[in-house]
């Protein structure tokens, strides 16, 4: 296997962890980088960006991260709130009035951030072809009921989180989505990616696949067990409800919708970029009060979705002990993705990570492939 790109003097042996990936963790496509006080200090890539094996995969291919999308969309939330056109502690439905219903009246763009809206899964079975249509998404998340009362619960919404937030930015900003990822992100940062994977500035998207061997899990799989345990609860529903959610994912129709919670296709290099540019002493992107606000602990507790004990700033998950969900140091912050790619700032180092994956693992959070970057990355800084 070939291993394109580079690494700064002291980093060369990340190349060896890199390939090792290909060679023993099923790797056929990925991407790994790192950005270190603005400077990119590691750029990899290899393999191919298709099921043949016949389109190389270049550094700016676009790869579909799933829930790492889920950060991009937190920070054009702050940004909002740097506009003065969002306040965290005001109702949503003060912006969005249809949002009331069913018991929401309450709930708050803080509640929607860091996972204690309630608000994880659609609750009656909804059409395959919805999550294809934006408005209809929209408007069928602001007609849902909570699973429980706003507030009294973390849960994490693997899919509403991006429908029911982006709805409430273009309400909130008088712009659409797209306008505001152009806007806030793309052309400042000279992005390749964004949400869906069309007209964005690499033309590059890799189809994705499962790991042909899986991978040895870091963690017991519980959300597995509580699918099967109940399929109509709150776990089942928010990954099942409607199964087009988890199928599909190579096809056009998935491609070109926006589902910002889970269709972000992102370049390593894009994920590294925007988290370096959190991680900076002087944050370009936002205020260092809201970067710190975005990190600062939100909700900690064994959510009832991820079955698992999650910290949550705003719209990230901050570093932890566990090592498929520690980001470089104590303050660092950033989310993973299903089937192992993640972006993350360590604002200690001034760092900004990302890596992306064609082969997907079965953990929502970071894998053996991505905890092995990570760990070297440290031992050479």
């Amino acid at each position: 296997m070939e291993i394109y790109g580079f690494c700064a003097p002291g980093l060369e042996s990340l190349y060896d962890t890199f390939a090792d990936n290909f060679r023993h963790s099923g790797d056929s496509g990925a991407a790994f980088a790192v950005r270190r006080g603005g400077e990119l200090i590691v750029s990899l890539w290899a393999g191919s960006a298709d099921r043949d094996g016949q389109t190389p995969y270049t550094e700016d291919t676009l790869a579909n991260v799933f829930s790492s999308s889920k950060g991009i969309l937190a920070v054009l939330a702050l940004q909002q709130v740097a506009a003065g056109q969002l306040d965290l502690d005001r109702p949503v439905a003060d912006y969005w009035p249809e949002f009331a219903a069913a018991g929401k009246g309450g709930i708050t763009p803080r509640q929607l951030l860091c996972h204690r809206a309630g608000l994880v899964a659609f609750r009656e079975r909804v059409p395959d072809s919805l999550i294809y249509d934006w408005q209809a998404a929209c408007e069928q998340v602001a007609a849902s009921e909570p699973w429980w009362p706003p507030g009294s619960r973390q849960g994490y919404a693997p899919f509403l989180y991006g429908w029911s937030l982006g709805g409430l930015l273009e309400r909130a900003s008088g712009k659409s989505l797209p306008e505001l990822y152009r806007e806030g992100l793309a052309e400042p940062l000279e992005l390749d990616g964004g949400y869906g994977a069309k007209g964005h500035r690499a033309t590059r998207i890799a189809d994705v696949g499962p790991l042909k061997k899986p991978l040895p899990e870091l963690r017991e799989n519980a959300i597995g067990r509580a699918i099967k345990e109940d399929r109509q609860g709150p776990v089942g529903m928010a990954f099942t409800n409607p199964v087009s959610l988890m199928m599909g994912t190579n096809s056009d129709d998935w491609r070109g919708a926006i589902i910002p919670a889970a269709n972000g296709h992102f370049s390593a290099r894009d994920l590294a970029t925007v988290y370096g540019a959190l991680a900076l002493e002087r944050p370009s992107l936002l205020t260092p009060e809201l970067v710190a606000e975005m990190a600062r602990e939100q909700s900690c507790d064994r959510d009832a979705v991820l079955q698992a004990e999650i910290s949550f700033g705003c719209g990230v998950i901050r570093s932890g002990r566990a090592a498929d969900l520690h980001f470089g140091g104590e303050r660092g912050f950033g989310h993973p993705g299903a089937g192992g790619s993640v972006g993350f700032a360590d604002p200690e180092r001034e760092i900004g990570c990302g890596y992306v994956t064609t082969r997907l693992g079965q953990s929502l959070f970071m894998d053996r492939r991505s905890v092995k970057l990570v760990e070297q990355l440290y031992k050479l800084l």
